[in-house]
């Protein structure tokens, strides 16, 4: 590995700014706040930040309607505070990625607000725009992502317009060869002053049908969602022009020394599918988010199976990702492990030794849980409309817990947090006092995989074990055996001695291992120097 592709080697760590660390007393995180925090990330030991959204919004998405591409949000700071952050960070060893939404825009934004003006306004052919159908009806029957109609009429031009999203988030029409090359204009604006690269938001939905074609209906073997939203989105996402931009942006990226990140939201049904979004292995993504993994049930079967098909799919050169949680799912702690200490311990093992780079979000290294909200507290439009079968994304964005006083020191004590925090006493002060604790273990895995070329870049293969364990060899020397049971396990190891360095039950390292191991509910150990 090279620093031509540090993300291979790295560990990346989400940062919701919203709700990390509040540096003004106004109940919301913002850019200084990050800058006071960055010898918690330096510590724990990652190797780049990627920050939601930091660009101007009104919010109705909550950072994801870009108001302008090329400035700050006021409440979050200044366009100098994100440069003093990128080079602090710098100073740190830590790169930063920004959070690029291509997809849509804020209603707000110049462009639309010109675009709706008149039907041969300067930036009309910016967005999906389409004639009624002749019962004056939406022009096809497409449905948003956040359910109802995916299309709003305007009256003063009597079209409708497309938004996959809320009415506040219009779609763009990547059709338009103005829109390609704005985009080519901001990803250079951001990279020129440093950003390492872009998470994509919904990089797979930007280029629509042209010919705005009907979705066809779901049918019982189709996945939930697209049973509950009646149809199969295959015209309005997942097009295979959405290829042409990544390549494009690939080219513009791998200019650069040493090359920013593309790292996709690849919200996509199947394996096959996420593995399309690399391209070449070379030419598309650099990472795509794996949501199969993300979406498997916490055992052995379900999660190693995603894992071997993952890697067996993946085109030559190309790099996995894996992530358990993030802003829009469920925290792992809650989701998979149902806020068990010792399950969670074992999912941050998981994440920190399979192949591939780990993204941890804000909370995860100390086990943090979601929230609780009830239908009063909520303020995602999501939960909102689907209260009460689905909360939303509420529960995974409460404050980062930094401290046990007031507000948990997200913010200052007589100010009100943006959102209720989550009502749970752990925090980063009380565990980094503690050598047993989550954060600690997250610690020394994170620096057992930087010193370890097997666990680095040495190749996946799972080895024999029974049901409900999962046991793999990493490279040459290091087995990793993982109980995802609540019964104890005898595993079989390789032949040969070994050493445990690591374990989530921490008495175990240093002690010597045979032919078999066994292993109580929820534990695991990475080992060493085995034939």
């Amino acid at each position: 590995m090279t620093e031509t592709d540090w993300w291979r080697s790295s560990v990346l760590y989400q940062v919701y700014v919203r709700s990390f660390a509040d540096s003004d007393g106004d109940g919301v995180g913002d850019l200084r706040g990050l800058l006071g925090r960055l010898d918690h990330l330096a510590w724990l030991g990652v190797d780049a930040l990627w920050l939601s959204p930091v660009m101007p919004s009104p919010n109705a998405d909550w950072g994801y309607d870009v108001a302008d591409y090329c400035a700050v949000l006021p409440e979050y700071g200044t366009m100098d505070d994100l440069d003093e952050l990128i080079a602090a960070a710098g100073r740190a060893g830590l790169r930063v990625l920004l959070d690029l939404v291509p997809n849509h825009t804020s209603d707000r934004h110049r462009w639309f607000v010109d675009s709706r003006s008149a039907a041969d306004s300067r930036h009309r052919d910016w967005y999906v725009w389409a004639d009624p159908k002749p019962d004056g009806s939406a022009p096809n029957n497409w449905v948003g992502s956040f359910g109802g109609p995916a299309w709003t009429l305007d009256p003063a031009t009597e079209q409708y317009y497309l938004h996959n999203f809320l009415p506040e988030q219009p779609d763009l029409n990547w059709w338009c060869d103005e829109v390609r090359d704005a985009f080519d204009d901001i990803v250079r604006f951001w990279w020129d002053r440093g950003v390492a690269g872009f998470r994509i938001d919904v990089c797979n939905m930007m280029v629509k049908d042209a010919a705005l074609r009907d979705n066809p209906p779901a049918t019982e073997d189709d996945p939930f969602i697209m049973q509950m939203f009646g149809q199969r989105p295959i015209y309005n996402g997942n097009r295979p022009e959405a290829h042409d931009v990544l390549r494009r942006w690939r080219t513009i990226a791998d200019g650069y020394t040493p090359p920013r990140l593309l790292l996709g939201e690849t919200n996509v049904d199947t394996l096959e599918n996420l593995a399309s979004y690399y391209g070449s292995g070379h030419d598309e993504l650099h990472l795509g988010f794996n949501f199969p993994f993300i979406e498997a049930p916490f055992e052995a079967g379900p999660l190693s199976d995603v894992v071997e098909r993952t890697l067996a799919l993946l085109p030559a050169g190309a790099w996995p990702v894996w992530t358990g949680s993030n802003h829009d799912v469920s925290r792992l702690a809650t989701r998979w492990c149902g806020g068990d200490p010792d399950r969670a311990r074992l999912a941050l093992l998981m994440l920190l030794t399979l192949r591939g780079t780990p993204v941890l979000y804000q909370g995860d290294e100390i086990g943090l849980t979601d929230g609780v909200f009830e239908k009063e507290q909520l303020l995602d439009p999501v939960g909102l409309r689907f209260w009460p079968h689905y909360p939303g994304r509420d529960p995974e964005r409460t404050p980062m817990h930094w401290d046990g006083g007031p507000h948990h020191g997200f913010t200052a004590a007589g100010a009100t947090p943006w959102i209720a925090p989550a009502d749970t006493p752990l925090n980063v002060a009380d565990q980094r006092a503690d050598p047993g604790s989550v954060l600690h273990l997250v610690r020394d895995a994170i620096a057992l995989r930087r010193g370890s070329p097997d666990l680095l870049d040495g190749d996946y293969r799972r080895l024999p074990s029974g049901e409900g364990a999962w046991v793999f060899r990493r490279g040459e020397h290091t087995v990793v055996a993982l109980n995802l049971s609540a019964d104890e396990q005898e595993v079989a190891l390789p032949p040969g001695p070994g050493t445990v360095v690591l374990g989530t039950r921490r008495h175990r390292e240093g002690s010597a291992t045979g032919d078999a191991l066994g292993l109580g509910p929820w534990e695991g150990v990475v080992l060493t120097s085995r034939g």
